[in-house]
């Protein structure tokens, strides 16, 4: 009698269930919520257990204090203020204070200023933050069709860091070792964007830098000969899908409906909602991060030198609505609320250590 096979399998499922034990590993509450019809599979799940951490880690901060709108315009109390001239001195005042507290709360104002000389802009942290203010003023006025009045401030973002924490770029590490393994299209290594899977480590540079359709999905049962797209397209699609998942700690059945992802007409509003996400990460990408290439030193970039760019979980955090819908624009809305100028400078040419005016030419920064 072989008396050893069942000494074997008892082995085998001790070894699996320490496997899983031993290595940290649980089986988390989950909560779960039908949003769809019956029989549709129309769920929402939640780990209870992470649910108390994300909200502490998305408590918007209240205003330093109360702006008053009145008194002298900031553009006229201070030198080489070209985007928030338009602010009252206080409000001015209150809103460099809070962007210390969200960007810089350790180095403080000398994190982008000289402080022997306020008004200069050596110090690349300040051109940026002139840009980044644009970009969000921009958001707030342009993109209501995905942030709505509830708007975005540096905080939806940097949460108290100076590079926030949930930015992307363009990687193609670890290298292939060569010959056959050479072009692995960017697969078969952990995909740090798109939920630590296997799928293409760099479809958000088709999808949230380039314009890459999408939609894969045939609508007919058998081949017609009109959808191309492979099994390629849909693993790239698949990888936008996990990042967007992951980014707003949601599953697919909160944009689609199970049983007819490719019709709009039976899928969930916020499917809208985040068509419009899509196109505004890729505009802000295209026309604020990417133009900042000359600007950002080595150390600020990607490892393949292009810039850290923005993705659903830099402003999501983990949860589907930003900071879970609380707005902190009514503190600041003469700030971002409102676009101020627009006007870019040419950043291709640009020189540490000279002012670039908006829509001028570079100035020395020693000049008032």
């Amino acid at each position: 009698m072989k008396l050893w096979l069942p000494f074997a399998a008892s082995a085998g499922a001790l070894l699996a269930v320490a496997s899983f034990v031993g290595a940290g590993w649980d089986a988390p509450p989950v909560a779960s919520e039908q949003i769809g019809f019956r029989g549709t599979g129309m769920y929402h799940h939640r780990d209870v257990e992470t649910e108390a951490a994300l909200k502490a880690a998305n408590i918007a901060p209240p205003a330093p204090w109360e702006a008053d709108p009145t008194g002298d315009k900031a553009s006229a109390l201070y030198q080489n203020v070209q985007v928030l001239g338009n602010l009252s001195g206080d409000q001015f005042n209150q809103f460099m204070a809070s962007i210390t507290e969200w960007v810089a709360p350790e180095a403080g104002c000398n994190y982008c200023h000289n402080p022997d000389n306020m008004a200069s802009d050596e110090i690349y942290q300040k051109v940026v933050a002139r840009r980044m203010i644009q970009m969000t003023q921009s958001i707030n006025v342009d993109w209501k069709a995905h942030v709505a009045e509830t708007g975005v401030t540096c905080y939806t973002c940097h949460r108290g860091k100076g590079v926030p924490a949930q930015v992307w770029s363009a990687s193609l590490e670890p290298k292939p070792a060569g010959n056959m393994t050479s072009n692995r299209g960017g697969q078969n290594v952990v995909a740090v964007n798109a939920g630590k899977t296997a799928m293409p480590q760099n479809a958000l540079m088709d999808y949230l830098l380039g314009d890459k359709p999408i939609r894969v999905h045939s609508t007919t049962a058998l081949p017609t000969g009109t959808n191309t797209v492979g099994t390629k397209e849909t693993e790239e699609t698949w990888s936008l899908m996990m990042h967007m998942s992951e980014s707003l700690g949601v599953n697919c059945t909160t944009c689609h409906n199970t049983r007819a992802f490719n019709d709009w007409d039976q899928s969930p509003p916020q499917r809208v909602t985040a068509w419009h996400g899509i196109k505004m990460a890729r505009h802000l990408n295209v026309n604020y991060m990417q133009g900042l290439t000359p600007v950002f030193p080595a150390n600020r970039k990607g490892p393949e030198g292009d810039v850290l760019k923005i993705g659903c979980a830099t402003c999501h955090n983990g949860v589907q609505k930003p900071l879970y819908g609380v707005s902190m624009l009514k503190d600041y809305i003469d700030a971002v609320a409102v676009k101020g100028p627009t006007d870019v400078p040419n950043f291709s040419a640009y020189i540490p250590g000279k002012t670039e005016v908006l829509g001028g030419a570079a100035t020395s920064v020693t000049q008032p």
